[in-house]
């Protein structure tokens, strides 16, 4: 399981909430956003996931989650398997328990964390290059999904008087059309569906996410003239 960020020079994040049947029963391994932003000479990486957390939920054995950045020249499409990869490997014993690993892709140890990264401070490792922080926080994405259904709902009914292009995509939307679409995914639905509130345009405004939260000094993943990052996040369960 694993998801892309956008890559980062300064901020990037990339969403997958709501996801299939099966994730549904994983929900400590189905990510939701990958974020990742520069602060100064700090790398920071966030990883959410847990969708609709309850506080049943922990951190534990089962599941290892890994940041993999991979550091570049410049900023170009794709992220995967381009540049030099340095990995963030996390595991967890239970909430207040957690080591990580920097490594190369060769699997060579940069770096070590371990500690308790539930408090609001988290917790650095001996050389201070890493702070960790893993714990519940408010969903931090933003989405009206009731009014992209809607939207999705008002171009199924235009289907009969339009044509498509060779995606799949609708090419020839009349104005009123349009306008309906744009309508209908800036506005509020009267009928809420879960897990969406009542007269709220934001989705997730009451839900909450699992976080690990990761700041890496940039010298442990950026190499030599490679000062552009790109970021992925991968969640491996043991069976």
């Amino acid at each position: 399981m694993g998801i892309a960020a956008l890559l980062a020079t300064q901020v990037g994040h990339a969403a997958d909430h709501l996801d299939s049947p099966t994730l549904a029963t994983m929900p400590m391994a189905d990510i939701n956003d990958v974020y990742s932003w520069m602060d100064g000479t700090r790398l920071n990486l966030a990883m959410t996931i847990s969708p609709v957390d309850v506080d049943t939920r922990t951190f534990g054995p089962a599941i290892q989650y890994v940041f993999h950045v991979h550091s570049k020249t410049g900023i170009g499409v794709g992220v995967q398997g381009t540049g030099t990869e340095t990995r963030v490997i996390c595991t967890f014993m239970l909430n207040t328990s957690a080591q990580c690993w920097v490594t190369d892709a060769a699997g060579e140890v940069k770096d070590y964390i371990t500690g308790d990264p539930s408090t609001t401070a988290g917790t650095s490792s001996i050389s201070g290059k890493i702070r960790l922080f893993a714990g519940k926080r408010s969903d931090p994405f933003f989405f009206n999904l009731q009014g992209f259904r809607a939207a999705i709902a008002a171009v199924k009914a235009a289907v009969p008087t339009i044509t498509l292009d060779a995606a799949g995509c609708p090419n020839n939307l009349t104005n009123p059309q349009v306008q309906a679409v744009a309508a209908n995914l800036g506005g509020l639905v009267a009928t809420p569906s879960p897990p969406c509130p009542a007269n709220q345009l934001d989705c997730f405004a009451n839900l909450n996410v699992k976080v690990i939260l990761v700041q890496l000094d940039k010298s442990l993943v950026t190499v030599g003239p490679n000062t552009a990052v790109g970021v992925w996040a991968s969640t491996h369960a043991g069976s």
